[in-house]
């Protein structure tokens, strides 16, 4: 196993209870966001991350704030080591929330095959390598809560970003079925899908996006979704409630619409 070392569990504590946490994607943007929101003392952070240098930075600021780290330098996409490391992680420290936020665009460029592929195998093979041997330990004990990162983008496929609407949609309509799934199991699902946050992703963006928030701003409205168990996080609520309106249209009229929309 790559990237990561285990530390040992500390002694049995039955005052203190550890909240173990893990989150993907948690080298910058919201993921950065969510891992220093959730940072404070008693509570254990699995971070992962393709980028190392950034990783590691992350790390420091959650340890600032009180949190014990354990860094993951591994890439999603990796299924057997990815599954040989959650077997080992929950084993020496059960995991609570896994908020499985890993992502990437593609920026409106061209939507060739050598783009498009890109985008599923890590905005849902990789999301899914994740996904399955988490389950699999929560079912072995059951309970445990899952935050699945999907996007407002999920509702519609809009010209230049219809790889990207799908790999969403799709992690959005898989993570809506499970949870009606794993309910009476004690396994707790829930969809994210934010709008327009400001991250090294959307900085690539070249028009003018609508409601933008803040990092730290969507990681607060997750973490109060997360903590009422809502079926679907969604925000800001301007934004959600236009990607309903679009999504319930007819194609022939959300079509009319989207063509007024800047090219993405």
């Amino acid at each position: 196993m790559s990237g990561v070392r285990i530390p040992p569990p500390r002694p049995f504590n039955r005052v203190v209870l550890i909240q173990t946490i893990l989150i993907t994607g948690a080298s910058s943007g919201i993921g950065e966001a969510l891992s220093l929101r959730y940072a404070k003392k008693d509570v254990r952070l699995i971070l992962f991350g393709r980028n190392r240098e950034r990783l590691d930075l992350v790390a420091k600021k959650a340890s600032d704030l009180g949190a014990t780290t354990i860094l993951v330098n591994e890439d999603i996409r990796n299924i057997s080591a990815i599954e040989d490391t959650i077997k080992k992680i929950d084993l020496a420290y059960p995991i609570d929330l896994s908020i499985l936020n890993a992502g990437i665009s593609n920026y409106g460029e061209p939507e060739t095959l050598d783009r498009i592929q890109p985008l599923f195998d890590v905005n849902v093979q990789g999301l899914l390598n994740m996904l399955i041997p988490i389950l699999r330990c929560y079912e072995s004990r059951g309970h445990g809560q899952i935050a699945l990162m999907s996007s407002l983008a999920s509702f519609k496929g809009f010209r230049g970003k219809s790889a990207y609407c799908a790999s969403k949609a799709a992690v959005r309509i898989l993570g809506e079925g499970l949870r009606e799934s794993y309910a009476s199991q004690g396994i707790k699902i829930s969809v994210l899908c934010p709008g327009f946050v400001k991250t090294p992703l959307t900085d690539k963006n070249k028009f003018r996006m609508p409601f933008l928030i803040s990092a730290d701003q969507a990681a607060k409205r997750i973490q109060c979704g997360l903590e009422k168990n809502k079926a679907r996080v969604s925000f800001p609520l301007p934004l959600a409630i236009a990607a309903w309106f679009m999504s319930a249209l007819s194609p022939a009229l959300s079509e009319r619409i989207s063509r007024l929309l800047p090219y993405k």
